[in-house]
């Protein structure tokens, strides 16, 4: 069974494809850990700790996927994905430069522009490379190839937060978001070593859009698991976006420690990240995704409420080990759930539908999240983010009665 397990890891990462993609995910970790430390840590400064300014750090970065997915999804949908994956880091990059020209002349918030630009192009990019993941690799090794990808970014969890904080305390925000740009540069080079896009991708007709994006809507509702996906996509981003921006307080305020030790709290979950994406690997193939979505996001819904009660420093980074462990199998779930249910044709639109679902009700408590810790208590804040992601797993509880890999969904009428 290792042999068979070892073979299956092999044929896996031996995948052009795979290879490549998770070169372009390496470089583009590395800009955006360098982002997130030096911009995070540049506004606490500008604004003198301000966690409203913090939070919309956050807001710039997700608001745009509840505005652009849609649409973005739509057009993976239609267009060629190789195409549009380096169409979109080279105009990342482009931006890039216009940022760094304004930020000599101009404000010091025009950093959160940084962030907003990135994240709607990502809404074109990131469906174009699960489509690419669909064409090319087989499904039986989804969720391995799903498991290999949580473990690329458990890595950064490590590593981005003290190449972050080295490189903004040694050379500042102005540097830090050039590396950024040349990132992107690095991944577009990356993704030219992709197989030549299938020419029929891009035969589709405009003037159809709309009518594409309520096709998507109708194959949603037409799937049991693609439905209960959702709604537990609303009620688990509702829980994340609370916490999403408060991170650094659980290190300052809660365990009283310096904000520099955010880089090893980021390290102890880097860790547990890593190995439990290499034990999700190991176990894939012996159970469904919806039960290792269900069981994981209930033991994340539990540290979470946990790690806002505690006030010593063993015990929050015992739970954020554990976090660490369980969080790679939601997202190697809700992607192995998606991908396994939903046909080629409909990988974009599907992931542009739930995305905003998730990232939607992410925003509206992330807005509120600085306001609500700063009239209540850290405490209060983290609490009611782990009830809303235990309400996520009641949604899907039902699907413990639908076989693994159930793709029997009835298809939307195209009429």
């Amino acid at each position: 069974m290792s042999v068979k397990s070892s073979a299956s890891a092999s044929s896996l990462l031996s995948n052009r494809v795979v290879q490549v993609i998770m070169m372009s995910t390496l470089f583009l970790q590395i800009g955006i850990w360098v982002r997130n430390i030096a911009i995070l840590l540049y506004v606490k400064k500008m604004t003198n700790d301000d966690a409203f300014a913090v939070s919309l750090i956050s807001v710039a970065e997700y608001a745009p996927i509840f505005v652009f997915s849609f649409v973005g999804g739509t057009f993976a949908d239609r267009w060629r994905p190789k195409r549009t994956m380096v169409s979109c880091d080279l105009l990342s990059a482009a931006s890039i430069v216009a940022i760094l020209l304004a930020m000599m002349f101009g404000s010091w918030k025009i950093v959160f522009f940084a962030t907003f630009v990135s994240s709607i192009l990502s809404q074109f990019s990131q469906p174009s490379g699960l489509k690419l993941f669909k064409q090319h690799v087989p499904e039986d090794l989804l969720q391995k190839g799903m498991s290999a990808y949580q473990t690329l970014f458990a890595v950064f969890m490590i590593f981005g937060p003290v190449v972050g904080m080295y490189v903004y305390q040694t050379y500042g925000i102005e540097t830090a978001i050039g590396i950024m740009g040349i990132a992107f540069l690095l991944s577009a080079a990356s993704l030219a070593l992709l197989p030549r896009d299938r020419k029929e991708t891009g035969d589709v007709e405009k003037a159809r859009v709309w009518e594409d994006i309520k096709g998507g809507f109708r194959y949603i509702r037409s799937s049991k698991i693609l439905g209960r996906l959702g709604g537990a996509f609303f009620a688990v981003g509702l829980g994340f976006g609370l916490i999403q921006p408060l991170g650094i307080f659980i290190i300052t305020e809660r365990l009283g420690r310096p904000e520099a030790d955010l880089q090893w709290f980021s390290l102890v979950n880097g860790v547990a990240m890593i190995i439990g994406g290499v034990l999700a690997m190991s176990f894939s193939s012996k159970i469904s995704p919806q039960k290792l979505l269900t069981f994981s996001m209930a033991a994340v819904g539990l540290v979470i409420a946990a790690m806002g009660m505690s006030s010593n420093y063993g015990l929050t980074m015992a739970l954020q080990c554990i976090n660490g462990l369980v969080f790679p199998c939601i997202n190697i779930g809700i992607n192995t759930l998606m991908m396994q249910n939903t046909e080629e044709s409909f990988i974009g639109r599907v992931n542009g539908i739930l995305s905003p679902l998730f990232t939607g009700s992410m925003v509206v408590t992330m807005m509120f999240s600085g306001l609500l810790k700063n009239a209540f208590s850290l405490v209060f804040v983290y609490s009611l983010a782990g009830v809303f992601v235990l309400a996520g797993v009641l949604v899907l509880i039902p699907l413990f009665k639908l076989k693994s890999g159930l793709k029997t969904a009835n298809l939307p009428d195209q009429a």
